[in-house]
């Protein structure tokens, strides 16, 4: 199977059994987008959705949160990882935004990446998310699933996966395919246990063809390579 055939299989399926794939980070602007995201590194959605409702509530817009002090602010959110971290990091965050842009979210990449806590996986969200741009976001699931199913060949890196993604993918799909590899991998090609006999895309995966060839079953039985 070549490499072209491989995506366009993959992205038939997708296309079929998740035709509206969104978020599952629960929020109600760019700005509370942003923090959620923020928030959810090494967290679970499911962990941030149960915080952030007050958060937002308490601080709607930049300037709120940009005079919180840190105290008041690790209070709502204590039960995330790096709450310390976190807290410090968003409240910088809304500081920027606040006195370099206006109290408005910049919405390209590298402005994006200069707030504090920002990386390129969570500009790539927001670009991808809230304005609907050819943004591939590369989370642990995106990275896992693109080198097990083999739409990229053991890629040393996320970059490297996000330009090998957004090569094969046609431009108008590269948003929505971020939402496809995020929840396949979240609930179906899982890191320690992949549940391959529930795949749709099974035809066109690679580490399910090597396991029926014999040469993926250790890797199957113990847990597939990948992030956790």
């Amino acid at each position: 199977m070549t490499i072209k055939e491989r995506f366009n299989g993959i992205i038939s399926v997708f296309q079929e059994t998740m035709p509206s794939p969104q978020t599952e980070l629960k929020y109600d602007t760019p700005f509370h987008l942003l923090l959620a995201v923020i928030l959810s590194a090494q967290c679970t959605d499911k962990r941030i959705n149960m915080v952030t409702p007050a958060l937002f509530e308490r601080f709607p817009l930049p300037a709120d949160l940009a005079a919180a002090g840190e105290e008041e602010v690790y209070e709502y959110i204590k039960s995330v990882t790096f709450p310390n971290n976190k807290t410090k990091a968003i409240i910088k965050a809304a500081r920027m935004i606040e006195e370099e842009f206006g109290g408005e979210l910049p919405s390209d990449i590298d402005n994006l990446m200069k707030l504090p806590g920002v990386g390129r996986k969570t500009a790539n969200v927001m670009l991808a998310v809230v304005w609907n741009k050819a943004a591939m976001a590369v989370d642990t699931h995106v990275f896992r699933v693109s080198n097990r199913i083999g739409l990229t060949n053991k890629s040393p890196n996320p970059l490297v996966t996000e330009k090998t993604l957004v090569k094969h993918i046609p431009e108008e799909l590269i948003s929505t395919a971020h939402h496809w590899l995020i929840l396949h991998g979240r609930y179906v090609c899982k890191a320690r246990k992949p549940d391959c006999l529930n795949c749709a895309i099974s035809a066109y995966c690679k580490f399910h063809d090597e396991l029926i060839r014999g040469r993926g079953r250790g890797k199957f039985l113990n847990g597939a390579p990948g992030l956790n």
